[in-house]
């Protein structure tokens, strides 16, 4: 199959790239910047210089590669610019959206969180309502409705990624806040994935229907729980734990992605954090 990844050198898209080698595709990946291109080819794919910004560069560059499958991995959050990325998913899908629809590309499978559910009952499942009240539901809406524009349109709504790369490594933006203090227990939910069992949910999603599947692990979490075992596996103080407060977030059901069959090699952040430490 021909695969064409946009974001091949993200968290998930260097994960993903060499995996989808492996299981024998034909692959093509999209940098923002020529300097990775030589990361890209040394996985055994294609690489392909391009600003997903830039409508006509997009549509030339699909148009040329012919996949059977756009995996869209892209984001703009490595320096936390939550309206870059914001503006990414907007612009960024509708031009890959169309450029899809004009070269006949027949499916695409895209990133989205899981952690955008309306308050309810019980842990949140793909039916349930996203809340437009919270900040990047303009741009997780918009990206949504344009890939299911797609004959066959994935949306893989992951939870909070953690692993080597991501902001909950030794070296990310959350470690330096725990170090630092500034990030308190609170009773909010946090459903986690690690990068690795993303980035395999992902090469699972080419054969899936159409539709939003939950990418999480077994064990949703409050940030009272996971927060001092992550303190401990960084080396750092455990924080008090609040008391008498209400619960805010939802935890989210990964059981839409077990029916498909994908269950997450690391089932807990518990063992994740273990590792890391």
């Amino acid at each position: 199959m021909k695969i064409f990844v946009a974001g091949a050198t993200g968290v998930v898209g260097g994960r993903l790239v060499p995996a989808l080698v492996q299981a024998g595709h034909e692959v093509a990946g999209t940098t923002r910047r020529a300097a990775r291109t030589d990361a890209i080819s040394a996985q055994g794919a294609t690489p392909v210089v391009l600003d997903v910004l830039d409508a006509a560069a997009v549509r030339a560059a699909v148009a040329a590669h012919r996949p059977d499958v756009i995996v869209h991995q892209l984001t703009d959050l490595a320096g936390e610019d939550f309206e870059a990325n914001g503006h990414l998913r907007v612009v960024g899908t509708r031009n890959l959206v169309d450029a899809a629809l004009a070269a006949g590309v027949g499916a695409m499978v895209a990133q989205s969180i899981a952690w955008l559910y309306r308050p309810g009952p019980g842990p949140a499942v793909e039916s349930d309502p996203l809340d437009p009240a919270l900040p990047p539901y303009k741009g997780v809406h918009a990206l949504e409705e344009a890939v299911a524009e797609m004959p066959r349109g994935v949306v893989l709504r992951y939870g909070a990624l953690y692993g080597p790369g991501t902001w909950y490594a030794p070296d990310g933006a959350i470690a330096e806040r725990v170090r630092l203090g500034t990030l308190k227990p609170t009773p909010a939910w946090t459903s986690f994935v690690h990068a690795d069992d993303a980035a395999a949910a992902a090469v699972a999603a080419l054969d899936w229907p159409a539709g939003p599947v939950n990418i999480v692990d077994d064990e949703p979490a409050q940030n009272a729980e996971w927060l001092p075992v992550y303190s401990a596996a960084l080396g750092a103080p455990t924080p008090a734990t609040p008391r008498h407060a209400a619960a805010t977030g939802r935890p989210v059901s990964n059981a839409r992605a077990a029916e498909l069959g994908w269950k997450p090699r690391i089932p807990s952040w518990r063992e994740g954090f273990a590792r890391m430490a």
